[in-house]
C-alpha cells in the first residue's frame, strides 16, 4: 500500500513559472550555476544553489548560505512571486520532448515507505552529497526539488489525469532547450480521493531519479521525529515531494562510456581482445545499437557494432544487465578499469549529448567510445525488486524535472 497524499502546494504565479522553473540543482558546476543564475533572479537555481548569491571564496556549505536559501524563498513567498493552495490536492506535471509526452502525479510520498520498502532503490547514496540537501531542506522548511518516481500504469489515474488535461492549465510554457512544461490541479473532493484509494492499492513504487534528495528528505523527517515524541503521523515532514509517472511514459536514454587510453594497447589489440566475447563488424558511418546486447564502438577513427557472444539471462537482473557485461567482459579484463566508479580514465556521456559528443571526444583526446543500448525501466525495476544496485551511471532520464514549480512546506507550525 503506497501512501501518496495530497498537499498544499507553494507554486510560482503562472505568469511567473517560465522565469521561476530551472534545472536541477545537480547538473551545474559552481561556476556553471553562478553564470546561469545571473540570468534571472527569479530562476529557482539562486534558491537551490544558495552559494550563487556570494563571492566564489565563500564556502558553499556554511550555515549563512543555507539560510540565504531559505530567506529568499520566504520572502519571494511574502512578495507574492510564489502562493500556497488553501486546501492539499493533487497536481499533473506533462513534459513534452520532440512531440514525445510523459504526465505525471505531483504528491506527497511517505517517509514510512521508503524506510519500508514499498519505495525502492536501486542507486547506493553518498554521505557528502545527503548532508547538502538535508541541510538545505532543514534550512528552507520546505523541500524544493521533485523526487522522481516510477510506478506500473494505474487505469483510474489514468483517467483522472486524461479528464483534467482537457481543462485550462495552470502554467504553459516552452523552456529554452525545446521542452514543454504544463501543470493543472486535481482539487475535486472525489478524484483526490479516488487517486488516494488506487496508489493504495499499489505495493511498488521506485526511484527512477534523486536518490539523494529523498534519502535527505527522509533523514529531514527523522531529525523531526526525534525532536518531537509526540509525533502523530501527518505531519508534513513524514512526506516528501514527488512526481510519479507511469513506467511506459517514460524514457530512458542511452549513458555511453569513453575509455580515455587504451590500457597501452594498440587499435590491433583491443579489437582482438573483443573478439573473445563480441561478435564485430566494422560500419561505414555512427550507428546507435538497435538492440539489447549490443553496442557501438568508435575507435581510431572507425565504427564497429558489438554483440555480446553470452547475455547472460538466467542470472541475476544485474549480471544481465549490457552496462555490466561491459565492465566485466571489457573493461575489466582489456583496459584495466576494475571500479569504474573511482578509476579517472572513464567518463560517463549521457544519451541527450548525442554520438557525435564521443567522436569528438576521441578524435581530441585519444581512448575508445563506447555507445550503448539504453536500459529499460522494467530492467530498472527488476533490479530494485531484487533489492539489488545498478552499476553506476546505467539510466539517463530525460526531459529533466524542473524544480521551483512545486514546493512541499514541511513547517511544524
Amino acid at each position: 500500500m503506497a501512501d501518496i497524499k495530497p498537499f498544499r502546494c507553494i507554486r510560482p504565479l503562472p505568469e511567473l513559472a517560465s522565469r521561476v522553473a530551472a534545472l536541477p540543482y545537480d547538473v551545474y558546476s559552481r561556476a556553471e550555476a553562478a553564470a546561469e543564475a545571473k540570468k534571472d533572479e527569479l530562476s529557482f537555481l539562486n534558491i537551490d544553489r544558495p552559494e550563487t548569491q556570494f563571492a566564489p571564496s565563500e564556502d558553499m556549505y556554511s550555515e549563512k548560505v543555507y539560510q540565504k536559501a531559505h530567506d529568499m524563498l520566504w520572502e519571494q513567498v511574502e512578495k507574492g512571486i510564489y502562493i500556497q493552495e488553501r486546501e492539499p490536492a493533487y497536481y499533473i506535471y506533462e513534459l513534452t520532448m520532440e512531440g514525445r509526452a510523459q504526465t505525471g502525479i505531483v504528491a506527497c510520498a511517505s517517509i514510512d515507505d521508503y524506510l519500508g520498502g514499498i519505495i525502492k532503490k536501486h542507486e547506493n547514496t553518498r554521505p557528502e552529497k545527503e548532508e547538502d540537501r538535508i541541510r538545505h531542506v532543514d534550512a528552507c522548511d520546505a523541500q524544493t526539488g521533485p523526487i522522481f518516481l516510477a510506478y506500473r500504469g494505474d487505469e483510474i489515474i489514468s483517467e483522472i489525469i486524461r479528464e483534467t488535461k482537457e481543462e485550462e492549465p495552470l502554467f504553459a510554457f516552452q523552456a529554452s532547450d525545446g521542452v514543454l512544461h504544463r501543470g493543472w490541479v486535481i482539487s475535486e473532493k472525489k478524484k483526490v480521493e479516488e487517486i488516494r484509494e488506487a496508489f493504495l492499492k499499489i505495493n511498488q513504487i521506485y526511484i527512477a531519479d534523486g536518490h539523494h534528495r529523498a534519502a535527505s528528505a527522509v533523514k529531514v523527517g527523522l531529525k523531526r521525529r526525534a525532536r518531537h515524541q509526540g509525533f502523530d503521523g501527518t505531519e508534513e515532514y513524514q512526506y516528501f515531494l514527488s512526481i510519479l509517472f507511469p513506467a511506459e511514459e517514460l524514457m530512458i536514454m542511452d549513458y555511453n562510456r569513453i575509455v580515455k587510453d587504451l590500457n597501452g594497447k594498440s587499435a590491433e589489440k583491443i579489437l582482438k581482445a573483443l573478439e573473445e566475447s563480441c561478435e564485430i563488424r566494422p560500419c561505414p558511418a555512427l550507428v546507435k545499437p538497435l538492440q539489447k546486447g549490443c553496442m557501438t564502438l568508435y575507435l581510431a577513427g572507425k565504427w564497429y557494432t558489438l554483440k555480446f557472444r553470452n547475455t547472460k539471462p538466467g542470472q541475476d537482473p544485474v549480471s544481465g544487465l549490457d552496462v555490466s557485461l561491459l565492465q566485466e567482459e571489457i573493461l575489466e579484463p582489456i583496459f584495466g578499469i576494475q571500479d569504474p566508479k573511482t578509476d579517472p580514465r572513464i567518463e560517463f556521456i549521457g544519451g541527450i549529448r548525442g554520438m557525435q559528443e564521443l567522436k569528438k571526444k576521441v578524435d581530441e583526446e585519444g581512448g575508445a567510445a563506447f555507445a550503448m543500448y539504453p536500459t529499460s525501466i522494467y530492467e530498472l525495476f527488476r533490479v530494485a525488486d531484487a533489492g539489488l544496485l545498478m552499476p553506476p551511471k546505467s539510466t539517463w532520464f530525460e526531459p529533466k524535472l524542473r524544480s521551483g514549480l512545486f514546493i512541499h512546506g514541511i513547517g511544524e507550525k
